[in-house]
């Protein structure tokens, strides 16, 4: 099976988002865009329910500074997702898996992820796309689907 998990930095911690809205603002000249909020994206895989369930404050997630969610967030206009293409280094990934296998004294579970942005505001599609190339480096990255895996291999 595999498990899911959204975290997103709480207010005053979510410098990230907040620079990429000013970004998008003044760069690209996107004024549209309302608001802009950040998620990563955890699929883990071969990890029993008890031990993720265990994982999801401390190692997905920092207690006092992140909010941890099963589903995505309601009320975005427009959301993208965004994962490493295969063959990739993924530096996020690799690190949960290993920090989950040392808190729960488990092999290493397979994990996947994921930035997922909600995106605010009536955007055109011409803007969505020049949002959508700011974001996403086409050597390293490409656009992730929404719907869940039945497996991440």
């Amino acid at each position: 099976m595999v498990y899911r998990i959204y975290v997103e930095k709480r207010p005053g911690f979510d410098q990230e988002a907040r620079a990429l809205l000013k970004d998008i603002r003044s760069f690209l000249q996107i004024e549209s865009l309302a608001d802009l909020r950040l998620l990563n994206r955890y699929d883990a895989e071969n990890i029993g329910e008890a031990d993720f369930e265990a994982c999801i404050q401390g190692v997905f997630s920092e207690p006092q500074a992140d909010n941890a969610y099963r589903c995505l967030p309601e009320g975005a206009n427009h959301v993208l997702a965004v994962e490493y293409l295969p063959g990739q280094f993924d530096q996020r990934a690799d690190s949960a898996a290993q920090c989950v296998q040392l808190a729960c004294g488990c092999e290493r579970p397979d994990i996947r992820t994921a930035v997922v942005y909600l995106l605010y505001g009536g955007l055109k599609d011409e803007e969505l796309a020049a949002i959508r190339n700011h974001v996403i480096n086409p050597v390293e990255r490409r656009e992730a689907s929404l719907d869940r895996y039945e497996t991440i291999r």
